[in-house]
């Protein structure tokens, strides 16, 4: 649990996110900070603006009104990149390219923002386990995953990547229970890696929030409530 010394991850200072074609309001103001060593859980009902509230903190879609902060300074523009390197978005339904797990796990260093770093088999593996998968997970075909194992496959490719925080979008919500705690093992088994590390898990089971998270917030109508105690 973190306290009073805990240092701010991702804040959000009153951020606001309007429908683009029809003008409502689909978030309305926000304050928001998440720090150091925090588990949060978002309920709340469908389209209650939960993945809005998590696609504006990851910086994937744009304020309208407010800013995102990161460590305590403002994100500019030229930083996003950056940011989004050291905050990780997970969707629903991830998507997964042709070839292996292998080759999936390989594409992130690819790409610029990566191109420091370099694909570690054994680190992959290791994660996959704690998800009780076994190293030859790696190389089946992407093709033949089932739901939960494109869920777990999708997770390894960006744990690998040791991101600070995780922004989980309703990860688990189209899988079997025996894949959901998969799932959950392998994002307890990230988080206690590091203990400064923080997540935000949007689900839509009270359940879960409660098994996941030590922070439970609702959303409803796009405001995000206080915490539940």
């Amino acid at each position: 649990m973190p306290d009073a010394t805990s240092p701010e991850l991702v804040a959000a200072h009153g951020i606001v996110r309007r429908d683009a074609v029809r003008g409502t309001v689909l978030l309305h103001p926000t304050d928001f900070t998440l720090y150091a060593g925090e588990r949060a859980a978002v309920t709340g009902p469908s389209g209650s603006g939960k993945s809005v509230l998590l696609r504006t903190l990851a910086l994937l879609d744009p304020c309208d009104a407010g800013y995102i902060g990161w460590r305590g300074e403002r994100i500019a523009r030229a930083r996003i990149p950056a940011y989004r390197r050291r905050v990780a978005y997970i969707a629903q339904r991830p998507a997964m390219l042709d070839g292996t797990v292998e080759d999936n796990l390989r594409y992130p260093f690819m790409l610029k923002t990566y191109r420091d770093v370099h694909f570690d088999r054994e680190t992959a593996a290791r994660l996959a386990e704690a998800a009780g998968r076994g190293a030859d997970f790696l190389d089946k075909l992407a093709a033949d995953l089932s739901g939960g194992e494109a869920q777990i496959a999708a997770l390894v490719r960006v744990l690998q990547l040791a991101p600070d925080v995780l922004l989980l979008d309703e990860p688990t919500a189209s899988l079997d229970p025996a894949s959901a705690r998969s799932i959950e093992a392998l994002v307890s088994a990230w988080f206690d890696a590091d203990p400064q590390r923080a997540c935000i898990w949007v689900s839509h089971d009270p359940e879960q929030a409660r098994r996941v998270a030590t922070r439970h917030l609702t959303m409803n109508a796009g405001v995000l409530g206080g915490d539940l105690r």
